[in-house]
């Protein structure tokens, strides 16, 4: 039987929360447990780098899937959050120190891997001056060296509480597609991303397209939070003045019983039209289905967005 008290040892500063039912799931919301080789020869790999996964730390319903095809995303800078998130599953705390030699072990497992694109996101290191803008390139680089096949995506925090500065460091390593995800619209972050602010996040994505043109800029939100359509229709505008390339939207799962409770479950009809939505925006990619999170897909989907930008060159 499950240890209920273990959210609570997990994230503390939920523990005074009182508990939030957990509606069933949905037909359309449910995943098969992973079984597969392919799963296991990854999760040897991460475990023989001593690599922390967003996949595992975050519950992600894909996993078995993503696993299965050697693709996982990369968690750097330690398991341990010092932001406090009511959605998020990855541990709050006093992170320990930065790894210097972590950059090797992610380029080397995902050399390991033939990953012909990797996601490397991180928690949020408010402790850091930096917020771990330097970490991050480091880690890009030797992704670089060790595969320079493949193509990098960066999920990285909001370095809110950093000199501007920190931001040029991050975007001069060259990353393929820079992403930083909204969450949620913005009436909704006093209760669910509370120690962070929806325009300084917009404003994030908005400042790396300045200081370089072509990089990709890419994010998402959560549906079945609490919002409503028009309020999405809002955040896909405002993506759109920043002009962010590509968008993901994907169904809120409910961790644990002391996270932000479920509003309702999203049906993909929903998804469809906001999909249809985003493209008539002019979003170059967009994600969004119930089981779409940042990473689902990503390589796949950043290829053909590749391949159709090469054939239309061609053509030209």
């Amino acid at each position: 039987m499950r240890d209920l008290k273990i959210p609570d040892q997990r994230h503390p500063e939920k523990a005074h929360r009182p508990d939030n039912a957990q509606p069933k799931k949905p037909a359309w919301i449910r995943v098969k447990a992973p079984t597969s080789k392919g799963y296991a020869e990854t999760h040897r790999i991460m475990r023989e780098n001593k690599l922390v996964t967003v996949c595992e730390e975050a519950g992600c319903p894909n996993a078995g899937e993503c696993w299965s095809q050697g693709h996982a995303t990369m968690m750097i800078m330690g398991e341990i959050c010092t932001r406090g998130c009511t959605f998020c599953n990855i541990a709050t705390g006093r992170p320990d120190t930065l790894d210097a030699f972590e950059p090797g072990r992610v380029a080397d497992a995902v050399a390991k891997l033939g990953l012909n694109h990797v996601v490397i996101t991180s928690v949020d290191r408010d402790d850091l001056e930096d917020g771990g803008a330097e970490h991050f390139a480091q880690t890009i680089r030797a992704v670089r060296h060790r595969a320079p096949g493949t193509t990098i995506e960066i999920l990285t925090p909001d370095f809110i509480k950093c000199t501007p500065e920190v931001l040029e460091t991050v975007v001069n390593a060259k990353p393929d597609v820079f992403n930083h995800n909204l969450e949620t619209v913005p009436g909704l972050y006093p209760g669910v991303r509370p120690g962070a602010r929806y325009f300084h996040s917009l404003r994030l994505l908005q400042r790396v397209k300045e200081l370089d043109p072509t990089m990709f800029t890419k994010s998402g939100i959560m549906v079945g939070l609490g919002e409503d359509k028009q309020a999405v229709h809002q955040v896909m505008d405002d993506m759109r003045a920043a002009d962010i390339d590509f968008l993901t939207i994907g169904q809120y799962l409910q961790p644990t019983p002391k996270h932000h409770a479920v509003d309702r479950f999203v049906h993909p009809d929903e998804f469809a039209a906001y999909e249809k939505a985003a493209f008539g925006k002019g979003f170059l990619m967009v994600s969004a289905t119930p089981l779409t999170r940042s990473s689902y897909h990503a390589g796949d989907d950043f290829a053909r967005l590749r391949a159709n930008r090469l054939a239309k060159l061609g053509r030209a």
